[in-house]
């Protein structure tokens, strides 16, 4: 197992009728790494995690975890993994020693077993003052922190995280996204889904971008970045500035493609070399196009999402991943818990 990928997944597909929601997807996680799946709503990202949860059938295509074939022996592959969903599968009515206590019990844990790993996590996770208070009291962070806490009651070399951090505020994630470093260095593999690109850019070793169903980009933060430019000249044009005229001012000296906002009049231009940004504004200054301000920055993977896509990360052009038209994959409050506690 040393030397097996945790994830080694060859053109995936899922189609739902006439959608295809994953297509022909190629993977690869390394063990002991953070590995990002980034893409906006409908993406297929979730979609995808399913498939490789056994939470969904796969249609073609072949996904092994840890050299185990996921569609022929999937009650190996729900030993290797844990599942956070972009909902808590917890239940309301328990309290949160109760909650990993039955999460224990569901996996084959003794009694006294489930509630030593209970305590062990709540302890793991802040959680131990409100160990015996129900979940209806618990705050939106607090509850994804106890949902990832019941993912890894019997510890499992593999995590799926589904946008671990929907709904949090910034202090909240920011914790969130210490506990998944943690994870990692404790010895555990994370597949991350997110539409937040600073996410991906904090935590992820590799990203994938996918877009409609497809991946199309792959490699480490800086790799993608690189791959729009060296460096960003973030201009703010004057109100009065002829948009246009400037978008052309851009293509001849640079010869590069602007992303530009028309609404605020920001402008943001890759550049070979940092040098180049000088050109501009005095070609600027000679057609008489006025800014408001300007800085020359690295580039972002907003700016790689936009440049690849056309389109930006959080732009919702299709179905969201969690509302499929397939029963298997039920949006309601009891189907989440059920997927939940058959994985976990």
């Amino acid at each position: 197992m040393t030397t097996t990928a945790a994830i080694d997944a060859v053109g995936l597909v899922k189609s739902f009728g006439q959608l295809r929601a994953v297509d022909g997807i190629d993977l690869e996680v390394r063990q002991g790494e953070i590995f990002g799946v980034l893409g906006p709503n409908g993406a297929g990202k979730t979609t995808m995690l399913k498939m490789l949860a056994t939470l969904l059938p796969i249609d073609a295509g072949q996904a092994r975890v840890f050299g185990v074939d996921v569609a022929r022996e999937p009650h190996r592959i729900r030993q290797l993994v844990g599942v956070t969903g972009q909902y808590a599968s917890v239940d309301e009515d328990l309290t949160a020693t109760e909650n990993l206590w039955l999460f224990g019990k569901l996996q084959g844990l003794r009694s006294a077993d489930a509630r030593a790993a209970a305590k062990r996590l709540l302890g793991q996770f802040g959680l131990q003052e409100a160990a015996n208070k129900p979940i209806s009291q618990f705050s939106g962070g607090m509850r994804r922190r106890l949902d990832l806490a019941a993912s890894l009651i019997t510890r499992p070399p593999l995590i799926f995280l589904d946008e671990p951090t929907t709904g949090l505020d910034p202090r909240t994630r920011g914790q969130m996204w210490d506990t998944i470093r943690g994870l990692v260095a404790e010895g555990s593999t994370v597949l991350l889904t997110t539409q937040y690109l600073d996410e991906a850019d904090q935590l992820a070793g590799r990203i994938a971008v996918i877009d409609h169903g497809r991946k199309v980009a792959e490699g480490t933060p800086d790799e993608l970045k690189s791959s729009v430019g060296n460096s960003t000249l973030q201009l703010h044009l004057a109100p009065d500035t002829d948009q246009e005229l400037a978008r052309q001012i851009v293509r001849r000296v640079a010869g590069a493609e602007p992303v530009l906002t028309p609404e605020s009049g920001r402008m943001n231009v890759p550049l070979d070399t940092a040098d180049r940004a000088a050109d501009i504004l005095i070609a600027f200054r000679q057609a008489g196009v006025s800014i408001i301000s300007v800085s020359v920055t690295k580039p972002t993977l907003d700016e790689v999402f936009l440049t690849i896509t056309g389109h930006g990360a959080d732009e919702n052009e299709g179905p969201a991943d969690d509302n499929e038209p397939d029963p298997a994959a039920d949006d309601e409050p009891s189907a989440r818990t059920d997927s939940a506690l058959e994985v976990q």
